[in-house]
């Protein structure tokens, strides 16, 4: 695992990815802490990182496009497949990879607030909170891009996906507000995201069978469901969308309010796509 974290480290410092990933997050942070910190004279460096997770919506896709990807047209995946690892060995090497590279901007991040101490009373408790906080919604995020990576061939094809995928996550509350609270119109979006939860296991495991079987059973299940009591999908996609949000979390942390919830909401996030990127490479390693 160590070996390739260390190769995935080094490729993103020999090139230029984690630089510019780094240099555009302490950019826009820097940008938004002079403008709302030392010319608003405003001690809440929390409000300066929810102000800028919007930066996540081009980092993430820069920063996780390459990680899969990039091996599959080069065809250097082949190489890790026969390595004497376990392909969860193997993704996790990638993950924590992503990960430093992540955390390298943000402990300079961390001089911000003690800067910011010069000029007047800074609450250092809920700065550091916050950014911790900002961390974890970028390892989220990395890990929904690093099995992004894992089922395309092309890195820009994978950059272009996990960008959509981040700003449906970033505006899905807004997005939730324009379904209508209707029973119907929540047994509608439910049988969508079958769907497409069912092309999304298709692509990985490469079973119509399978697949087409897991659709029908979990339709079946939402139409029965929708029979016996349709009163109570009266407004429940939208309450889902709501409450399933990632950004929307990480604002209760910046009003000051540590909750350990979305913590462990991250980190159950980062561990079923993990997942599902192992399963992606596994699937790829035996049909090779």
């Amino acid at each position: 695992m160590m070996a390739v974290f260390e190769k995935e480290l080094r490729a993103y410092f020999h090139g230029v990815t984690g630089f510019v990933f780094s240099a555009f997050l302490l950019l826009f942070v820097g940008i938004y802490m002079m403008v709302g910190c030392l010319y608003g004279l405003s001690p809440h460096f929390e409000y300066v990182l929810g102000s800028t997770t919007f930066i996540f919506l081009i980092g993430i896709p820069l920063l996780t496009m390459r990680s899969v990807a990039e091996e599959k047209r080069l065809k250097t995946d082949q190489l890790l497949y026969a390595l004497p690892l376990s392909m969860t060995r193997v993704v996790l090497g990638k993950y924590l990879a992503l990960l430093v590279v992540l955390a390298l901007p943000m402990l300079v991040m961390g001089l911000y607030p003690l800067l910011l101490t010069s000029f007047g009373e800074v609450n250092l408790r809920a700065a550091y909170a916050s950014l911790f906080g900002f961390f974890m919604l970028g390892a989220c995020l990395s890990a929904i891009g690093l099995f992004i990576s894992s089922i395309t061939e092309n890195q820009v094809t994978a950059a272009v996906l996990c960008l959509v995928t981040m700003l449906v996550l970033y505006f899905m509350s807004g997005l939730a507000s324009y379904i209508s609270s209707t029973a119907a119109a929540s047994v509608t979006a439910f049988a969508v995201l079958i769907v497409v939860l069912s092309v999304i296991l298709w692509l990985l495991t490469r079973n119509t069978v399978v697949s087409v079987g897991v659709m029908a059973v979990c339709m079946a299940g939402l139409f029965f469901w929708y029979g016996m009591d349709s009163a109570a999908f009266a407004g429940l996609f939208p309450a889902m969308m709501t409450h399933l949000s990632v950004f929307d979390r990480f604002f209760t942390i910046v009003d000051g309010v540590f909750d350990l919830t979305a913590i462990v909401y991250y980190a159950s996030i980062a561990g079923v796509f993990l997942f599902l990127s192992v399963q992606a490479m596994e699937k790829r390693r035996w049909s090779a």
